[in-house]
């Protein structure tokens, strides 16, 4: 089963549970899909959904800042429980050491040192780390190591 007929079984069973919250989260999540099916006239795949996710979480994690900011615990609250949805969607997470072990081998397969190498490394591992890490991790990583 691909991920977008995992998150409409997920949407038929929050509507027999009756559970409106879950259900309001996975339907803002579908109608993100549909968009940008309509928007780009494709049918989106795992690696499309996994973006969108992604986009969706970056979203809720900003949007809890502001929140708490401004002192809307009612906000923020409603605004964790959809970013606890929108994680179980994504691949399992990469480790410290896997992700370490990934950004060693990028950068001995580009060849490059020094901090101007950064573009390079990273073009190499966003396919490989998309939706399994966060890239700003990543990119942290990577910039320590190449001693920018």
């Amino acid at each position: 089963m691909n991920l977008k007929d995992r998150i409409n079984e997920d949407m038929k069973a929050a509507l027999r549970a009756k559970d409106a919250a879950r259900l309001s989260a996975i339907r803002l999540l579908l109608a993100a899909i549909k968009q940008k099916e309509v928007d780009e006239r494709i049918v989106a795949d795992d690696a499309a959904v996994t973006s969108i996710v992604e986009k969706l979480i970056k979203q809720r994690r900003d949007s809890i800042e502001q929140f708490a900011k401004a002192g809307r615990t009612d906000l923020v609250e409603k605004e964790k429980a959809e970013l606890d949805l929108l994680i179980g969607y994504l691949p399992q997470q990469l480790s410290e050491s896997e992700l370490a072990a990934m950004v060693d081998a990028a950068i001995a397969e580009s060849g490059v040192t020094g901090p101007q190498a950064m573009g390079k490394v990273m073009a190499l591992l966003k396919p490989r780390v998309a939706g399994r890490a966060d890239m700003g991790k990543v990119s942290a990583l990577v910039k320590s190591k190449l001693g920018a």
